[in-house]
């Protein structure tokens, strides 16, 4: 989100840029979901809600800042518009797994003038970092590996 906001404000300064687990959420936000993960990161969570409790578990992992990964979820302003987005000029990598609570990626790759979607099969969101399909795609994109 830091970088697609750098990339819409300032699109001089990418060549490309890699969005991943990312897509409709960037548009439409689920108040009563986002709650649900601010309590859970707060210690509030019902045990039973599988995605507050897995944020809740990041948040607490050795190396991580709960209370940064709170205060962000907390921020208003949040949510884009299309137009928006339109600003990030540079060639865009969208990719999102096809079991992401923040997909479909198809609106967001859309709104980008430059984009390049890549849905990963059987991926939700807290495994894309760690997928190969995400990192091969990844790094073929930026030109990093040989075609």
């Amino acid at each position: 989100m830091t970088l697609l906001r750098i990339a819409m404000a300032q699109p001089h300064r990418f060549r490309k840029l890699v969005l991943a687990g990312v897509g409709r959420n960037l548009f439409e936000r689920d108040d009563a979901a986002h709650q649900r993960i601010i309590d859970a990161l707060e210690g509030n969570g019902d045990p039973d809600d599988n995605i507050s409790r897995l944020f809740a578990n990041y948040g607490n992992m050795p190396g991580n800042d709960v209370v940064a990964l709170t205060a962000v979820m907390r921020r208003t302003g949040g949510t884009l518009t299309t137009a928006m987005v339109a600003s990030a000029t540079c060639e865009t990598l969208v990719a999102i797994g096809d079991r992401d609570f923040a997909g479909p990626g198809e609106v967001l790759a859309d709104a980008l003038p430059h984009a390049t979607l890549k849905v990963l099969r059987n991926v939700d969101h807290f495994a894309t970092p760690e997928s190969f399909g995400f990192i091969d795609a990844a790094l073929e994109f930026l030109d990093a590996v040989p075609a």
